[in-house]
């Protein structure tokens, strides 16, 4: 995992593992989790509703990371990984996690 992010409106949070292969800038990070993944969360659950059955998460594979973006109650959460780590596992992992703890 290289960092994750919870964003909440305007409200971003964010941690960064150190020793990081190629990080990416952390004010891009910042943008990224305040407009960028709200976004694709609400066009993407907005054709998810049509007729899919909703959203689960996106996987955005970027040249040096993965990014999982998982909708949550007042926002989302963003987890970044190794290029070729199972981003889907990751999905199912976060999702678990809210649902445990928002029960």
């Amino acid at each position: 995992m290289r960092y994750v992010a919870f964003g909440f409106g305007q409200d971003v949070h964010t941690a960064q593992q150190g020793n990081v292969d190629k990080p990416s800038d952390q004010s891009s990070d910042f943008f990224e989790e305040l407009l960028v993944n709200p976004t694709l969360l609400t066009i993407a659950s907005q054709r998810g509703n049509l007729d899919c059955g909703g959203l689960s998460y996106i996987v955005v594979g970027y040249g040096n990371f993965t990014q999982v973006v998982v909708p949550a109650a007042e926002g989302h959460v963003s987890v970044c990984v190794q290029r070729g780590s199972d981003a889907q596992l990751m999905a199912r992992q976060i999702i678990d996690l809210l649902d445990t703890h928002t029960s």
